[in-house]
Parts: structure tokens; sequence; C-alpha cells
């Protein structure tokens, strides 16, 4: 969910129309890279949202790169922003100006799937590919048992620690595959202490946050998919929301104020040495380097595991082909070439993400090695699975006008927890 990593800029640019279209059925080529031949020559338009200018500029190489060894396929980069994307598409779809391939993130794509927008990929990605990519991420890019997308990039929340701090209070910073919830907890309780917090927490929009990280104790939150989902509200989707109110209120090692901050307005705090550690989206690894003061010292603790495991859900940014594009096989041969280990590494280290693919995880770890403990990020890149959320029709709106009042009142204090399943429960259903 790219515009929630951190905020987005840019205007949104007119959809060019589609150029060089050719008439016939192109000739299918290999997905390798390697140079393409169709019947005749042909452009792609592709309307990529990289907004960084790093990103920017190692998504140009790799269309530069593609062009030079197809000169029968040529690319053509739309540039546009996250703002109102969605928005942009349906005016595209329905006006049949939908650029080739799509830049988008898996759960904004889902209902365009479900209007027929998108075209079938099941039988268009590789073989290899859909290894490379694994079943969690593919499931969150299925739909109605339908591959409609190539995940690309995807953030997982990592905990960031002050090392002088909790070196100072005698506290042995955790090694490993993961560490738990309970361990964080007695963490944050050794490191509270003298004006210090030993947690800080941005939860101004908690449920992208609580949902996303519930498949460690079991939480789905949704069964069912579209119209037919269903919610549910147990202990596993309870589970962390319980455990903030814990660590807040009782234990009192949750600096308060952070729990109305966004997670980037939450920094302050850890950099001004108030709180020990914060929870934070792992693209901040490479913020840190840059906005930290000097000599500040920093780590990244192994991902977080419940009781059911380290999981996080994954929504990545994804590339699709539009179902109307005349050239969707060419288009897949471009995706997988961008795809392929080096560019989808150079794109995601230009953004700060982590791969979607294996090999490009691989890559990346042998590139960046310990740097800014990009190793420990990367591990966390093997647990992502999707989720029903993901698929089920209404999910904005409940998350907009009920999930998130409602988990901000909890935080709050206002309701408890059996309050907070109500209104989650109550509020879903009054959208059905």
């Amino acid at each position: 969910m790219k515009h929630i990593y951190r905020p987005l800029v840019g205007a949104v640019v007119a959809c060019l129309a589609l150029a060089g279209c050719a008439s016939g059925t192109p000739t299918p080529s290999s997905t390798s890279g390697g140079s393409a031949n169709p019947a005749s020559p042909v452009t792609l338009t592709f309307q990529a949202l990289y907004d960084q200018p790093a990103a920017i500029a190692a998504c140009q190489q790799i269309v530069d790169s593609w062009n030079q060894a197809n000169p029968n396929i040529q690319v053509q980069i739309v540039s546009a922003g996250w703002d109102s994307i969605n928005d942009k598409l349906t005016t595209e779809f329905n006006g049949g100006t939908a650029p080739d391939i799509i830049h988008n993130d898996a759960a904004s794509m889902v209902s365009f799937a479900n209007d027929g927008f998108l075209a079938d990929l099941t039988n268009v990605m590789s073989d290899s590919m859909k290894q490379d990519i694994g079943d969690g991420l593919l499931q969150t890019v299925t739909v109605n048992g339908k591959i409609v997308s190539y995940p690309t990039e995807v953030q997982s929340y990592m905990v960031f620690a002050n090392t002088q701090l909790l070196q100072a209070d005698g506290i042995t910073i955790p090694t490993g595959q993961s560490m738990t919830w309970d361990q964080l907890e007695q963490i944050a309780q050794a490191a509270t202490n003298n004006g210090v917090y030993g947690l800080g927490w941005g939860l101004k929009s908690p449920t992208a946050t609580f949902m996303t990280l519930a498949p460690q104790f079991g939480g789905t939150f949704f069964s069912g998919t579209g119209t037919s989902a269903t919610i549910n509200i147990g202990d596993g989707e309870l589970a962390i929301p319980n455990l903030v109110d814990k660590m807040a209120y009782q234990d009192k090692s949750i600096l308060p104020v952070t729990l109305t901050q966004s997670g980037s307005d939450a920094m302050a705090a850890f950099y001004a040495g108030q709180v020990a550690m914060t929870i934070q989206g792992s693209y901040q690894a490479a913020s840190i380097p840059t906005n930290a003061p000097d000599g500040f010292q920093w780590t990244v603790l192994p991902p977080l595991a419940g009781s059911a495991g380290a999981m996080q859900v994954a929504d990545p940014q994804t590339l699709s082909i539009s179902a109307s594009s005349q050239h969707v096989q060419e288009s897949a041969q471009f995706i997988e070439y961008f795809m392929q280990a080096q560019n989808l590494e150079a794109v995601n280290e230009a953004d700060a993400l982590i791969p979607a693919t294996a090999s490009a995880r691989s890559a990346m770890a042998t590139k960046l090695g310990t740097t800014n403990h990009w190793d420990v990020i990367l591990a966390s890149g093997d647990d992502f699975v999707s989720a029903p959320f993901l698929f089920a029709d209404n999910y904005a709106s409940w998350k907009d006008t009920v999930a998130t009042p409602a988990f901000q009142q909890f935080l709050a204090q206002q309701i408890d927890s059996a309050g907070l399943a109500k209104q989650l429960t109550d509020g879903w259903n009054s959208l059905q």
C-alpha cells in the first residue's frame, strides 16, 4: 500500500492514447527479457506511479534498457500520481483509454478485476515467476481464481530500537529469526524509566496496522469474499489492540501522545531519545540515516511473531494489464523483464521497500548486506500472506467510516474490547 508507506505527492498527468497499435495477433516470445519479435511494431503505455526521484530513475532505466533491446516493442511511460489514481483509472477504463500496463496496489485493483477491466494473467505469467513470487503474495493478486497482477514491492512493520538506550538499561538486544510480542512488552517495560518510554507507536490511523499484524494471532477479520464476506471479531483480531491497551495503560510503557500521531510524526520522539523503540514501516530504514541526529545509534529487531507465527498481510504494489489492451502478451513480456531480480532489486532499493520475489530479495540482501539492517528487514519478506479483507466488498468504506473511529476510541479508552468488537461488527453489517 504505497499510499500508506509515506506521504505521496505528484499531480495526475492525463493519460496518453495508445500509440503504434498494430492490427492482427502478435507473435508471443520468451518472457526471459531477451528480444521480443511481434508480427509488427507496437508501443505499450505504462502508467507508473513512482514519485521518489531514485525510483523514477530506476524505472526509467529499466524501460530504456528494454526499449534498446526490443525495437519492435517500445514502452512509453505515462507518469501519474497516487492521489485520486483510482478515480482516474475508473474514467480511463470506462472511456476506453486505459494504459496497457497499470501500476497500483493490490487492494485497489480488486474492484477493477471484479468489473472485468483487468486481463487474466493466470496462463500468461510464467511458471518460474509464479514460483519466485510464492503462494502468499500470489494470493494477494488472485481474484475469483484468476491472477490479475504481478506484485512488485511490499512493506512490513518492524521494531526500530535506540541501541544506546537499551544498552544503558542493561537490556540484551534480541537476535534470531523472530521475537515474540511478550519479549517486546518485557523490553518496553525495562526501558521505561527516567522520563523515557519503552515504545512509541504512531497509531493515528490504526486499522491497517492492526489488520496487517492480526494473522500473527490467527486473526482474519473476514471470511468469504465479495458481497458474501462476513466479519469475525474474536481473540485473534483483538489480540494486538488489547496488547497496546495493556502496554499503554497498565505497563505505561508506550508514550501516550504517539497513539494519536502518524507513524512519521512518532519518529520525532525516537530521534529525541524519548522512546527506546518504535514500530514503523520497514521503509524507515532508509530515512533514519538521513533524518536522525549525528551519532544516533539504532538497530532493527527481529520480526515480531505471535502465537501463530510471524505472518503479515501484504498489500503489494502491482503491475496489471488492461483487459482492453491489444498487446497482453507483449505487456507481460515487459513486466517479466521488469521483474527480473536485478531490475526489481533496483526499484525496491530506490523506494526502500521489500521486493516481491525471492530472487530479488536475495539480490538485495547480497548487495546491501547488513547496511542499515536490511538483512533483518528482508527476512520478513518470507512471511507475507493474503487476507480475506483485501477481497471484501465495502472494506474500504468500513475501514474509513467504522474501523478507524472505533479503534481510535478504544485506544483512548472510550470503549472496551467488547465495545470495540460490537462497533466493528455492527458497522460492517450496516453496510451490507
